[in-house]
């Protein structure tokens, strides 16, 4: 399995390479943004591990340019950084998991792992709904061409649930997909963000696209679905 580990921190870039090596990992390193973007475009890898805080091109910036390029190898971010809007703009930006420093190197080798099992699957450029259209690397949302703000948050959990259209996703599938498993938030926040997305992307349009299956989860239509 190989693994590019891009971080800033060359003592902690080395401990990660010895330690991947020794995990039997084949581990390149690169220091920067821009280098660690170019080495990760240009060569194949099961999974990088990358930090946020980079010279030259910061983690989310690296991430959502090797998604706009098409290149779907999953990415582990790390940061030293501990808050839900960077969590938010790390998932935003394509990553699929996130760390935070101080970690347990156990833990980081265990979700290099899931994520290598889970490899990497292209993920169209843009997600429709019916009229509904959402752009994650311009993390733009629009319906009938007209844009609709949301907030960092409520855009990652309407880009799961539209990359899941058609299928019944439980809160816990939510939980696991926007927040990760690094923190556990309540359940009821879900509902909280589900009703306001209904509020902003159906309510204005006479749609009724975010459909509750009551007892299970939720649903998004891929037809968009046009209230009577």
């Amino acid at each position: 399995m190989r693994v590019l580990v891009v971080e800033d921190d060359r003592r902690l870039a080395e401990l990660l390479r010895r330690g991947l090596t020794a995990e039997g990992f084949a581990v390149d390193v690169e220091h920067d943004g821009g280098d660690g973007l170019r080495r990760a475009t240009r060569h194949s890898y099961d999974v990088v591990v990358l930090d946020v805080m980079l010279p030259s091109l910061n983690g989310f910036r690296v991430c959502e340019r090797l998604r706009a390029a098409g290149v779907w190898t999953p990415i582990l971010m790390l940061t030293a950084k501990d808050g839900e809007l960077d969590e938010a703009e790390g998932l935003d930006t394509g990553a699929d998991d996130y760390l935070t420093k101080p970690f347990s190197y156990l833990v980081l080798v265990a979700r290099l792992r899931a994520l290598v099992r889970r490899g990497g699957v292209a993920r169209p450029a843009v997600l429709r709904a019916g009229d509904l259209e959402l752009d994650p690397a311009l993390r733009v949302c629009r319906r009938r061409d007209v844009p609709i703000p949301l907030t960092p948050k409520e855009f990652a959990v309407l880009e799961f649930l539209v990359r899941h259209r058609d299928r019944v996703v439980t809160k816990a599938e939510v939980i696991e997909g926007v927040w990760g498993s690094a923190q556990d938030p309540d359940p009821n926040l879900v509902e909280v963000y589900v009703s306001a997305l209904r509020r902003k992307v159906d309510a204005p349009f006479g749609r009724g696209t975010i459909t509750t299956v009551r007892g299970v989860g939720y649903r998004v239509r891929g037809d968009g679905e046009v209230r009577a």
